[in-house]
């Protein structure tokens, strides 16, 4: 069995903090401590973890992001979001939590973000806990 989380991204390029959401899952599961699976079902948007504290890190990532790979390039794939898929190939599809009595063990810092690079869309995480 997996969980399905649903995000409404608000724009274009977004990194949006499911951290609190991923735990509610967590929570509500039958599991105290195991593994979870993240994983994102598109090639636009992806999913990673960083600091959530200070909002200049995730702008630091996507000005660099976004310095090296333009929206604007001499790109093959003619849709207009070539960019936005090689990003997502550098970022990744994919996270994988540990977690002790229904909480997430990250460092003091640090977030799970879902990584826009096509939006504003309704984006998917599939969830899977495992014990262990």
């Amino acid at each position: 069995m997996y969980y399905t989380l649903k995000i409404n991204t608000p724009k274009r390029i977004a990194f949006v903090d499911i951290t609190e959401k991923v735990e509610e899952i967590i929570s509500k599961s039958e599991i105290n401590s195991g593994i979870c699976y993240l994983y994102v079902p598109h090639t636009t948007c992806g999913i990673t973890i960083n600091e959530n504290y200070d909002p200049s890190v995730i702008s630091d990532i996507n000005n660099v992001l976004s310095l090296l790979i333009p929206k604007s390039g001499t790109y093959e794939h003619t849709e207009g979001n070539a960019d936005a898929h090689i990003k997502t190939s550098l970022i990744n599809s994919f996270a994988i939590l540990f977690f002790e009595n229904k909480k997430i063990l990250l460092g003091t810092w640090q977030g799970v973000f879902l990584c826009e690079f096509d939006g504003p869309r309704e984006r998917k995480v599939y969830i899977k806990i495992l014990p262990c």
